[in-house]
């Protein structure tokens, strides 16, 4: 029987260079925000480190509250 993979700490596993986005940034001279908005759309390792810290960036949703 094929175990249940936690859903909750799946970020961790997504990221597979810490720091890599960082470095690539700074070689570029600019800020990281700017780099991954300049290639969020790039295909291949660059293009998928920016678009992960984007979305690292967004807020969480909001749950319904109970009343």
């Amino acid at each position: 029987m094929a175990e249940k993979k936690s859903k909750k700490k799946w970020m961790q596993g997504a990221i597979k260079r810490e720091g890599a986005l960082t470095k690539k940034a700074k070689a570029a001279g600019m800020t990281v925000d700017a780099f991954a908005r300049k290639h969020q759309h790039d295909p291949g390792l660059t293009g998928q480190q920016a678009r992960m810290y984007l979305f690292a960036l967004k807020p969480a949703s909001k749950k319904k509250r109970k009343k």
